[in-house]
């Protein structure tokens, strides 16, 4: 049973509809502490997280050597705000991405959020290109800032709040004649783009999509920029997803896994050549920044967490579980008629569920929305993704469908997983889904925990 105290304040002054919403299928929780791979709720009852913060948590939760380096920059008394100059731990970062990242990644613009990384790439593209327009790929997530919802690929997230920024267009992904058509226009400064999907249902992209972006983007002027705020820091089984494509972005956005899952923080990384052609001038010296931006406690996690990942060698580790964790899913749910298909690179991977029943899960899960009206309208309908998710989480797994498509589960533990733990995660989802070999057995299901969720008023 969940706080009440905490409950009632988060329903009251946080997010009344989503406490709800987590009401109608019985998965509300109240999570109080995590350690590792666990997460645990204040019942005391203990769950290994398949989820990571949607990527935040590549180390785990509160990694004690991460705990240690905030500790030691807090007891220095460190400067944390402060625009007059440079600090030693803004600057320490900086050079430390650009080790990371290599050549050209001679500059970082730090930030902090996601968003706030993808915005900051945009701009340097723009001003350094002296152009206005944005490509992105239909089925895209790069935030849900007025700016970057103007590049977001789902209508449901950007309708409500259209218009938004202004010449933006979008292409599908991996379609290469697409893109080329697009580009020719020589009217895009940026062409944004995740290298893996992850909330479109964790998308790859075809061979040698890359390649050929990176050869357009090039000749017809345009800033190639990757997004790796979901992908970066180990995720895919090297340090950067574009390690792996084997091509070098304009500009790389990083945030999420880079602040360890402690402390928020992102960055902008370029040429040195890209930000002296958008901001070297004296009167653009300052057009770009924000408060909190390199202030010393992100900066230190944001070191550690690189130095953690170095010397765990958790992308190698990444690369290693992943395909464990992948190859079991394939044997233990071969030839399931729910599930369509099983796809990912290193740890972030999607399991596709669904049937040809697909229409009917829609139209019985709009009249089961019906039933609920004060839980407002859940779009898209689809229950299936959403319903195994709840099973998981009852069976003591975290996991979650991914944003864009309900029907995906994204499974994105952090890279600390252990062999036993992928073991048990493979066993508990494949039992769940040996109890559904048809649509109509997860309708009946999610109609009649729904029932006993509206007598209770969809309490938690």
């Amino acid at each position: 049973m969940a706080d009440p105290d905490v409950r009632g304040a988060y329903e009251r002054h946080v997010n009344p509809t989503f406490s709800k919403l987590l009401g109608l299928l019985g998965y509300g929780r109240v999570w109080v502490k995590g350690e590792g791979t666990r997460l645990y709720d204040d019942a005391g009852k203990s769950y290994v997280d398949f989820l990571a913060g949607f990527g935040a948590t590549n180390l785990g939760h509160n990694h004690p050597g991460l705990h240690r380096a905030i500790a030691d920059a807090l007891s220095a008394s460190p400067v944390h705000v402060c625009h007059t100059g440079p600090t030693p731990h803004e600057a320490a970062l900086g050079e430390r991405l650009s080790r990371s990242a290599g050549a050209p990644f001679e500059i970082a613009m730090v930030s902090s959020s996601g968003a706030e990384a993808v915005e900051a790439a945009i701009k340097v593209a723009r001003a350094a290109t002296r152009r206005t327009g944005t490509l992105y790929c239909k089925g895209g997530f790069h935030g849900l800032s007025l700016g970057t919802l103007s590049i977001m690929g789902a209508p449901r997230l950007r309708g409500p709040f259209e218009p938004l920024l202004g010449n933006t267009a979008a292409v599908p992904f991996g379609d290469v004649a697409a893109l080329r058509e697009a580009l020719a226009s020589k009217k895009f400064a940026a062409f944004v783009v995740e290298p893996i999907q992850a909330e479109a249902g964790v998308i790859l992209p075809p061979p040698g999509y890359f390649a050929a972006a990176r050869e357009l983007c090039s000749k017809f002027g345009t800033q190639l920029v990757f997004d790796e705020v979901q992908t970066g820091v180990g995720r895919t089984g090297t340090l950067y997803s574009f390690q792996h494509d084997g091509i070098t972005p304009d500009v790389l956005v990083l945030a999420k896994a880079l602040g360890g899952g402690i402390v928020p923080v992102g960055a902008t990384l370029c040429s040195r050549e890209l930000h002296q052609r958008a901001y070297g001038s004296l009167d653009r010296f300052d057009s770009h920044g924000s408060t909190f931006a390199g202030n010393a406690l992100a900066c230190a996690a944001a070191i550690a967490t690189l130095d953690i990942v170095e010397r765990e060698q958790l992308a190698e580790r990444a690369a290693r579980m992943g395909t464990l964790l992948v190859d079991s899913l394939r044997a233990r749910l071969d030839g399931h008629p729910l599930v369509r298909g099983i796809r990912g690179r290193g740890l972030l991977i999607g399991v596709e569920l669904g049937t040809a029943a697909t229409g009917a899960l829609r139209s019985v899960a709009a009249r089961l929305t019906e039933l609920a009206p004060s839980v407002g309208r859940l779009s898209p309908p689809p229950f299936v993704g959403q319903w195994i998710s709840v099973r998981l989480l009852e069976a003591g797994v975290v996991c979650q469908p991914t944003a864009h498509e309900w029907d995906v589960l994204k499974v994105e533990p952090p890279l600390t997983i252990s062999e036993a733990e992928i073991a048990t995660f493979v066993d508990t989802l494949g039992t769940i889904l040996d109890g559904y070999r048809s649509a109509a057995a997860i309708l009946k299901d999610v109609g009649v925990r729904m029932a006993s969720r509206g007598v209770k008023g969809w309490a938690w």
